[in-house]
């Protein structure tokens, strides 16, 4: 898996974080840190390109997890907590949509992951980067 870091400006500056290939247990870690650099270096919002993730396993749905939690100023999840990490990810976000993290495009077999996970719900999906960077208002 390889992570692009890049910053936008619209209305607010955003962090895209483009993943290249499997989110997995191999690697979810990774994703979790460039989130975590990013947002030490002072970012509210993340726009997750997935449009060149082929899969994502159960560890990608907790780094998904971790990373809204962050940017929610909550504490990540104990990924030493195995199962337990994953069942937090079903009902941690509590009920709406996560305002700081968003997705963009991704793939059939990802977004089937995500919906069996019922993330669709917690988070606005975008086809159009331009459209996600714009969605989030100053």
């Amino acid at each position: 898996m390889n992570i692009s870091v890049n910053q936008l400006q619209g209305s607010v500056p955003v962090t895209v974080l483009g993943v290249e290939g499997d989110l997995d247990a191999s690697n979810y870690q990774e994703l979790i840190a460039r989130a975590k650099e990013a947002y030490d270096a002072g970012t509210c919002h993340i726009l997750l390109d997935l449009s060149q993730t082929r899969f994502i396993s159960s560890s990608g749905l907790v780094a998904i997890h971790s990373i809204a939690l962050m940017l929610r100023g909550e504490r990540p999840l104990d990924l030493e907590q195995g199962w337990s990490a994953l069942h937090a990810v079903a009902g941690g976000l509590g009920a709406g949509r996560q305002p700081g993290l968003k997705f963009l495009n991704p793939q059939p077999r990802v977004n089937r992951a995500l919906a069996i996970a019922g993330l669709d719900e917690a988070f606005e999906i975008y086809i159009d980067q331009s459209a996600a960077i714009a969605s989030w208002a100053a």
